[in-house]
C-alpha cells in the first residue's frame, strides 16, 4: 500500500520540501527544507544566504537551478546527505510531523511527480523516488527511538 505525496496542498503534503515547516540547521533558520537543500549547492555563500531570505520554496528552487552560480564540486556526492539532513531536521523539529510520518506505519512513501525522476518516482513509478527513501528511512529512525 502506497502513499503518495507531491503538492502540499494534497493529503500528505506535508512531506513535500514545499511545505512551511522552518528548520534549524547549521546555526540558522531556514523557511522550508527545500530552501536549505538548494541553497546548499552552492559554493558562493552570499547566493546561499539569499536562497535562506527568499520568501517561497518555489523561487529557492529556481534559484537553486541557476547555474550561473558555481555548483559545490562535490553535489552530486553529497546531495543525498544533505537531503537526509534537511528532513531529518523537519521531522526531528515538529512532532505533528513526526506523529504523522510514525502513523504511516510500513506503507511505501513516494513522492509522485512527472517533473522529477531522481527525488521522486517520475510520474510512473519508474523514478528512484529517492526523497520517499529518505522519509521511509527517518521513520524506521524514529520508531526506534520509541
Amino acid at each position: 500500500d502506497k502513499i503518495l505525496f507531491y503538492s502540499t496542498t494534497d493529503a500528505y503534503g506535508e512531506f513535500s520540501n514545499f511545505a512551511a515547516y522552518p528548520i534549524k540547521v547549521d546555526g540558522k533558520t531556514w523557511p522550508t527544507s527545500e530552501h536549505y537543500f538548494q541553497a546548499m549547492k552552492f559554493e558562493n555563500a552570499a547566493w546561499a544566504e539569499k536562497i535562506r531570505l527568499t520568501k517561497k520554496p518555489m523561487i529557492a528552487a529556481r534559484m537553486g537551478r541557476d547555474r550561473s552560480q558555481k555548483l559545490r564540486s562535490d553535489w552530486d556526492s553529497v546531495r543525498v546527505m544533505v537531503m537526509t539532513k534537511a528532513v531529518r531536521a523537519k521531522f526531528d523539529q515538529h512532532d505533528k510531523l513526526k506523529e504523522l510520518l510514525l502513523c504511516t506505519g510500513e506503507r511505501t512513501l513516494v513522492e509522485h511527480t512527472t517533473c522529477d525522476r531522481y527525488w521522486g518516482d517520475g510520474g510512473d513509478g519508474s523514478g528512484q523516488n529517492m526523497l520517499g527513501r529518505i522519509l521511509m528511512q527517518i521513520r524506521d529512525e524514529l520508531k526506534a527511538k520509541q
